[in-house]
């Protein structure tokens, strides 16, 4: 390679890492400014979020579908992988013509403030984190090109100059030019990370896990019935009766969890009421609280997917609470607004048809997860979450679905969603290898309202055969199901329905999640050996 070309690709090079280390100066500042503003200000943050709700249904669906709870991850590095192209044109263009530079950075300030200022509860200093990132990077952005115009960065040797004020000078021997360029980016890599590590821990201020640690759940006034014995089956791999907190799904739209104090947390019910009244968190523990065991579904999950889980939840039944308030004339459903600005309406009816209606504090014993709506959040057995299961509730409008439409249900989901009878296979795993011989098919099967009535098991799209079902904890939770298989050697299909208490079996025809649930048979495809 002739020195021109070297000398050509190192300020090449210079260029992308001036561009680079502008933009890690201006998400560092960004975040410590953050971190003193508040979180709903950090510029990555609040643009992933836009385009979150910017998504289309059917991308969502795929993101849900193929990352599963690393959808947001996946999100984030889409966003952050347009800033890394974005910074490295801008050090590209700054280099030849600052101001066209300085352009790139001045348009995704834009739409970081934009972005900033629209989010739910947002306030005027929010745009702050972004406004000061972009200049601390303007600034860098424009001391880095200098130095890359000022000479050559190459190794020193024979100097051959022509016009080095206007960027064509490729010269070597320019020295001086390098130690710039190395002081400068060296000093805007240090401003990047100081500001991202302050901002981090000034950002840990907002959490509310200490608050959380102090909560004092009450003994419920109505505890839930003593899980039968021969609920849990004992089969190897087999999905646990109760999910732990830990591994139960999650599936919203917030990049960063919504951090809630329970000191300023207050649930308002008004709309179509006779009453509006508001409560605190300290008079919601107070109340007559209810103990319920109740298998959550999203409607995102396809047949055999993850997006299920069952735990006791420990909260105040909402029929009472709106009774409280009194519904008029004409209302059909309550729209519950949430912290970090989703709504999701449910039919009115359904809260108050007798079913295990909560306005839940607890999960397993503990005060509810942050992650899963933690100080307050609905549950609503027997519909899909979308329509029922509203975390970091603050809010109970009741209407009617003519006058209002939730989140889901603007972007075409249906308005009613009861889960669909459905059945899983967990053991064996798909494309698994087992011994021939007697081995046990087992998962589990839900129809929260309605209970579990029978599951059935075909091999090879042969007969169907009973499983025997795990003793049932109530009509609102999951039963493990297994079947004793005598396989023989060679590849096998297995397929598994189920039977509800209402006499509804499983249907064969396969449905996408969208717009009211999957449907269809689950099936795995194993080896005998």
């Amino acid at each position: 390679m002739t020195r021109r070309r070297r000398t050509r690709l190192t300020r090449c090079l210079a260029e992308a890492v001036t561009g680079l280390l502008a933009g890690a100066v201006a998400l560092g500042v960004g975040q410590l400014t953050a971190g003193i503003t508040g979180p709903l200000g950090s510029p990555v943050i609040a643009v992933g979020d836009v385009a979150i709700n910017l998504t289309p249904v059917p991308v969502k669906e795929f993101a849900i579908a193929h990352f599963g709870s690393h959808d947001k991850d996946a999100l984030l590095t889409g966003v952050l992988a347009v800033l890394v192209v974005a910074a490295i044109a801008a050090g590209l263009l700054a280099a030849r013509r600052p101001w066209r530079g300085l352009a790139v950075l001045a348009v995704f300030g834009g739409v970081g403030a934009a972005a900033a200022v629209s989010q739910p509860g947002a306030a005027a200093l929010d745009v702050l984190p972004t406004l000061a990132g972009v200049a601390a990077a303007a600034l860098a952005l424009t001391a880095m090109a200098r130095a890359v115009r000022s000479g050559s960065l190459a190794e020193p040797g024979p100097v051959t100059v022509s016009n080095p004020g206007d960027g064509a000078s490729l010269g070597a021997g320019a020295w001086p030019g390098r130690r710039r360029f190395l002081v400068t980016g060296g000093s805007a890599a240090a401003v990047a990370v100081a500001g991202g590590l302050s901002g981090r821990l000034l950002l840990d201020r907002f959490s509310v896990d200490a608050s959380r640690a102090r909560v004092r759940l009450p003994v419920p006034a109505v505890p839930a019935p003593p899980v039968p014995a021969g609920a849990a089956l004992r089969v190897s791999g087999l999905t646990p009766f109760f999910t732990p907190d830990a591994r139960f799904y999650r599936v919203d739209t917030d990049l960063v969890l919504p951090q809630v104090a329970p000191d300023s947390w207050t649930l308002r019910i008004d709309g179509m009421v006779s009453r509006p009244i508001e409560i605190t968190f300290g008079q919601l523990l107070r109340m007559p609280l209810t103990e319920a065991d109740v298998t959550l579904v999203c409607v995102s999950n396809e047949v055999g997917g993850p997006y299920a889980g069952n735990a006791r939840w420990l909260g105040a039944p909402l029929a009472a609470l709106l009774r409280r308030a009194g519904p008029r004339a004409g209302a059909d459903q309550v729209l519950s607004s949430a912290t970090d600005g989703m709504t999701i309406s449910t039919p009115l009816e359904t809260i108050l048809d007798g079913r295990n209606a909560l306005l839940a504090v607890g999960m397993n014993g503990q005060p509810l997860p942050i992650a899963h709506g933690f100080p307050a959040r609905m549950v609503v057995p027997g519909l899909y979450g979308y329509v029922s299961a509203t975390k970091w509730v603050t809010r109970l409008t009741v209407t009617s679905f003519a006058r209002q439409r939730a989140y889901w249900t603007q972007r075409g989901y249906a308005e009613r969603a009861p889960i669909k009878t459905e059945s899983r296979i967990d053991v064996p795993a798909p494309l698994a290898r087992v011994p021939a011989g007697r081995t046990p098919v087992a998962g589990v099967a839900w129809a929260p309202s309605r209970g579990i009535a029978a599951v059935e098991v075909s091999v090879d799209g042969g007969p169907w055969h009973a499983a025997r079902l795990a003793a049932a904890d109530g009509i609102d939770t999951w039963r493990q199901w297994v079947w004793a298989w005598d396989a023989a050697p060679g590849l096998h299909q297995l397929r598994v329905r189920a039977t509800d208490s209402a006499g509804v079996t499983q249907t064969p025809r396969g449905a996408a999640p969208f717009p009211d649930g999957a449907s269809g048979w689950d099936s795995v495809v194993v080896t005998v050996t």
